[in-house]
């Protein structure tokens, strides 16, 4: 006689929810991480009706990144960069705040400074694999890759090593260090500024990228405002005049052009990562004696702001058209950057500036194309279509007719060409915005299926769980509460920043439902148990100041432990 081994119910109930599961999350992940189009190759110029690509004002390149350099930490009063605010005085440097999207950690935002392109949560989580290789760029046009092109000198990088992963086999002479040991407020910027001397006496390069990380480790360690940020800010600033100086002594420098930015700043604590404004606000900062004949006569130091906007505030993208100019190459293919128009006096000739921004809406006109496919463009291809347009995308497209037609007809030095250059930047700051908007747009059909499937999973795990134990749905009500509401705080980016408020708020509930509950007898611990937990909650709402909005606030550590350097021996010696 033959046994029949049937499995439980709840067996099969566990088992599905284990499957679906997993399948849930490769759902969500897909919509979460949207897929972007990839334009192919290098950038090369097509002919236009304006004659040859315009001049370039410069040969040479220094890049330099001082890591999480907030706009405040250079234009404010107190800095320590005194000497750049003496080149914006002098009008040879023109600052601007650049702004950096999130996630605001190094990766994603070289990626944006060096591609024009706007990249995405994926590449933060691939940033903490040093190993992996997915996210290099060496593929990809940049205006790196542009410069290496020219074949008019060496590429040299000296900093982070982020660089070497996301470029290899581009230098031809570098040398990395790496941004994990955040106690390392020296070596790892003399390790970078040992080479400078050297470089800057030799004419075999046309780009030199710096890369410093003392700042950045200085503000994870003791935060904005800690002993050792102004003597390091000052230390940043001697750099800066070690090659302004080059620039204005060697012969073979008179056409470089230096760069200084952050790749992202900071907030109060002194970290970065998320969309707080601190964090989002770097400094940029273009400087060289030519840019003497087009200043402005910028102003530093510059007043506070809370939002830390000094100065103009321009994309981090917009570095890629606007160095493709200044340096004499085409702006690359994915590039969603926006030139920046503070230096269009440097070209005299109308019809160089005619070219530079035709060029930059073309290449922005591409990608449209390759996002979109050419429904938009078979819209706006009419009359009719541009006077009901069916989409943004459509009224970019009708919008970009009635520039491109004026420009046929602008007449040098005229209010109309002032103001078709009004327009045409507005026009590739709207394209900057759409298309940036739609790189970044979620799949909600997968994102709402992967929710369906997590529910029916879940389910079935609670199913599987009430079969099996002396569990009843009654069991699960206060855990389903707590995980609806912790759900729908993950909607808004404040409430994920300030996580931490939610479970103090739900710890403290649950602490008063317990004590409401109480039966008669175990009264009298009930309380005691709940007043022990209040406390300690309070303890640990006071101890350490974390999220964003209250980084910088008072805390038991900064306010007391600091200062009292023994507690915290004798605080060390009791984990013994």
């Amino acid at each position: 006689m033959h046994r029949h081994h049937v499995f439980p119910v709840s067996t099969i109930f566990l088992v599905a929810a284990n499957l679906l599961l997993p399948v849930a999350i490769l759902i969500f992940a897909t919509g979460f991480f949207p897929y972007k189009p990839f334009l192919p190759g290098l950038a090369s110029y097509e002919d236009l009706d304006y004659g040859s690509p315009p001049n370039a004002p410069f040969d040479k390149l220094v890049f330099m990144v001082v890591d999480a350099l907030r706009s405040d930490f250079v234009y404010l009063q107190g800095s320590g960069f005194e000497y750049t605010q003496s080149l914006i005085n002098n009008g040879v440097a023109i600052p601007f705040t650049a702004h950096a999207t999130s996630p605001t950690i190094t990766l994603p935002r070289i990626k944006a400074m060096t591609t024009g392109t706007t990249p995405s949560f994926l590449d933060a989580i691939l940033s903490f694999d040093e190993a992996d290789t997915s996210s290099t760029l060496a593929s990809q046009d940049t205006w790196l890759a542009q410069m290496r092109a020219k074949n008019t000198g060496k590429l040299i990088m000296y900093g982070d090593d982020t660089w070497l992963k996301l470029f290899p086999a581009t230098f031809d002479r570098a040398d990395g260090t790496t941004s994990f040991f955040v106690s390392d407020f020296t070596e790892v910027d003399n390790n970078v500024t040992r080479h400078i001397a050297d470089e800057l006496s030799n004419d075999d390069w046309n780009t030199m990228i710096l890369h410093y990380l003392g700042l950045d480790h200085i503000g994870h360690k003791t935060g904005p405002r800690g002993p050792n940020m102004i003597p390091k800010q000052h230390e940043m600033d001697g750099i800066v005049r070690q090659i302004y100086d080059a620039m204005e002594t060697h012969e073979h420098m008179r056409s470089t052009l230096l760069v200084l930015c952050g790749d992202h700043g900071m907030n109060d604590a002194g970290n970065h990562g998320a969309s707080s404004p601190g964090e989002t606000s770097a400094a940029l900062v273009f400087a060289s004696p030519k840019l003497k004949a087009i200043s402005r006569e910028t102003k530093a130091p510059a007043k506070f702001t809370e939002d830390f906007q000094y100065y103009r505030t321009v994309e981090q993208s917009d570095l890629a058209p606007t160095l493709a100019a200044l340096l004499g190459f085409p702006v690359p293919k994915n590039s969603l950057g926006s030139f920046i128009v503070d230096f269009l006096p440097l070209w005299p000739d109308y019809r160089d500036t005619l070219q530079i921004l035709i060029r930059n809406a073309r290449q922005i006109l591409a990608i449209v194309t390759a996002t979109l496919g050419s429904s938009p463009l078979d819209h706006a291809a009419s009359e009719r279509g541009c006077l009901d347009p069916s989409s943004s995308a459509a009224e970019l497209i009708c919008e970009w007719r009635r520039i491109s037609a004026v420009a046929e007809r602008v007449a040098p030095d005229s209010v109309e060409h002032d103001r078709w250059v009004l327009d045409i930047s507005k026009w590739l700051s709207d394209a900057q915005k759409i298309m940036s908007g739609m790189a970044s747009n979620y799949g909600i059909e997968k994102l709402i299926l992967g929710g369906i499937v997590t529910v029916v999973g879940v389910s079935a795990a609670g199913v599987a769980a009430t079969m099996s134990t002396d569990l009843t749905i009654h069991d699960f009500v206060p855990f389903a509460l707590i995980t609806v509401l912790y759900g729908i705080m993950m909607f808004a980016s404040s409430y994920v920043e300030e996580e931490h408020h939610f479970w103090y708020w739900s710890t403290t509930a649950w602490l008063f439902y317990l004590t409401v509950k109480r039966t008669p007898k175990l009264a009298r611990k009930v309380y005691i148990t709940t007043f022990l937990g209040l406390g300690m909650m309070k303890l640990m709402r006071s101890w350490n100041q974390t999220g964003q909005k209250f980084a910088g606030g008072p805390d038991i550590v900064t306010a007391f432990l600091l200062p009292n350097p023994t507690l915290l021996w004798v605080l060390m010696g009791s984990r013994l």
